[in-house]
Parts: C-alpha cells; structure tokens; sequence
C-alpha cells in the first residue's frame, strides 16, 4: 500500500490526504502510478475517457499496462482534481524485468533484455486484468454511547448533569457503525460501469435489492438507482453536477419517501452542496478506481451509520 501524501486543492487551498490506488498486474504484482509531487494538481473541469488513464510500468516485470488516472475529490469544496503522475521509464539493459521474477518465463535472458523475440510476445493485453484498487473506505463510526459518570465531576450524577443526559442521545445506539468488510471497488471505464459501481457501494451500506427502474436509459435517467427507502442519482457525466440535478433528486425521494443519495464523476457546484446540505441529501464522487468518497457531512453519516 502507497504512503499517504498531502494535496492541497486548488480552490479553496485547504490540504487533503491522497493514497495512491494499487492494482494487479497481470504477472501478480502490485502496481501503482508514481505521483509526481512536484507539480501541483491540475482543477479537472472537463474529463475524456482517453486522458483518464495514465501508463504504469511493472517494476517486477516490466509490463506497461493504462490505469486509471490519480484523482481526488476535496472534501472541503467538492472540487475534483487530476494529480501529475511520473511518466514510466524504459529499462536499462540489465535491469527492470531481467533482473527480477520475470525472467524466470525467459530462459534466453537477454532476448527479453533487449525487447526482441520471443519477449515481445508477453508484452500482449493481459486477459481480464481486474482493475480493483486496494483503496481504503473511509467508514469513521457514528458517536458512541454516551459518557455517563465520566462528565459530572466527583460528586456529579444529579440533576445538574442535565445538558450530559441529552434525550437526543437516545437516537445513537441505533445509527452506530456496523462492522462490514472493506469495499471492493471495480474499474469505471463507461457510464454503465459508474451505474454499476454506485449500485455495489450502495449494496454495501447495507440497502437491499439496489436496482435500475426498468425502461429508462442509464445517462439521460432522472433517477438512476431504486431500493426499498432510496432514491438515487448516478451522474457519470464529465460536468460538475449542478443545483437542478440535486433538487430533482431530493423531490424523487420526496415522493417515495426514500432517502435520496447522488453520485457524480465530476464532483458538484458550489451551490448544488450548499442545496444539498440544506436538504441533507448525501453527495458522493467516483474516481475512475470505482471508489466512492463522501463529500458532505450528510455523507459521512450515511457511510458511518449504512442503510
């Protein structure tokens, strides 16, 4: 697993943790796109599916396979930024894939140091790579139980220890986090895989049945998803989604008495997360990892608390 690095957005300036995502190559090994920290992240205002995956070299052997591009959503503004990866670099001679387990499938060696013959028949397409990312959840528990005997001093306990024995707290042992496995996230590459995406994290906070409405097509869908007490919005679109889209899908899940959630690629107006707060309504972005991040409180509290 890549170390944690701090990004500071572009936008609003505050500062936020990045793990570089890790795949499988296709000889086993894990791979991940070196970041490269000295030039800063660029404001992703318009995505194309070709500049969203950058070429990362196996450092076992010596593969080069495309991999989703670095990006992380900021959980201050919602701003959605692409971060600078190294280029990969060829091998010297007598080094890289020769040098390590790789070679073992080159009994020549050095026809596979040099990149000619029978070498060049590995480098083909892996056959069904998968593109899951080891990326961690972020799934912080809901407060705990109340600190009873810990608040009132020596002596406390009486009725001046009112504000500590809030009724309000009566609400948190059912909202407290229930333990789960992490996320397995899948490859987003069309639009129909970031549908699919958003139906298994919903899946996996725990609400049943997660379907598509039938008879409506994927992208131009008012409401995308439906389960027993939900509504949700998958907007895999590469423009910001805007202050109509979250209302739209707040009066859908209105009418059916559901909570309504919305997912997006490419992350959220200003004012369609200030509605959405207003609204409660939780608000998720995609990378093309197929990892989900929360991007508002009402978010966090979905993730901390599930279904």
């Amino acid at each position: 697993m890549a170390e944690a690095v701090p990004v500071r957005c572009p936008a609003c300036l505050r500062e936020n943790g990045y793990t570089a995502p890790v795949f499988p190559c296709a000889c086993g090994s894990p791979v991940h796109p070196p970041l490269d920290l000295s030039a800063p992240p660029v404001l992703l205002t318009h995505r194309t599916w070709s500049d969203s995956w950058v070429a990362v070299r196996c450092t076992t052997c010596g593969r080069e396979s495309e991999w989703p591009h670095p990006e992380l959503g900021c959980g201050s503004c919602g701003t959605v930024v692409r971060l600078p990866v190294h280029p990969p670099e060829r091998p010297e001679a007598g080094t890289g894939p020769g040098a390590g387990p790789g070679a073992a499938a080159d009994p020549a060696g050095a026809a596979g140091r040099r990149g000619d013959g029978p070498a060049d028949a590995r480098d083909g397409d892996p056959a069904g790579a998968p593109g899951d990312a080891r990326a961690e959840v972020r799934g912080g528990a809901a407060a705990g139980a109340p600190g009873d005997g810990r608040t009132g001093g020596p002596g406390g306990g009486g009725p001046a220890a009112g504000p500590d024995v809030n009724p309000a707290h009566i609400s948190l042992p059912p909202t407290a986090a229930v333990p789960r496995p992490a996320f397995r996230p899948v490859t987003i590459r069309t639009a129909r895989d970031a549908v699919a995406t958003a139906a298994l994290y919903l899946r996996w906070l725990g609400f049943q049945d997660v379907r598509q409405p039938d008879g409506r097509p994927i992208p131009s869908a008012a409401v995308d998803l439906r389960a027993p007490g939900l509504v949700a919005q998958v907007d895999p679109t590469t423009a910001p989604a805007g202050l109509r889209a979250v209302e739209c899908v707040w009066l859908n899940g209105l009418t059916a008495s559901a909570t309504s959630v919305y997912f997006s690629l490419a992350g959220y107006t200003a004012d369609a997360r200030d509605r959405a707060d207003e609204l409660g309504i939780p608000l998720f972005v995609m990378d093309l990892t197929g990892m989900p991040q929360p991007v508002n409180d009402p978010a966090d509290e979905l993730v901390g608390s599930g279904a």
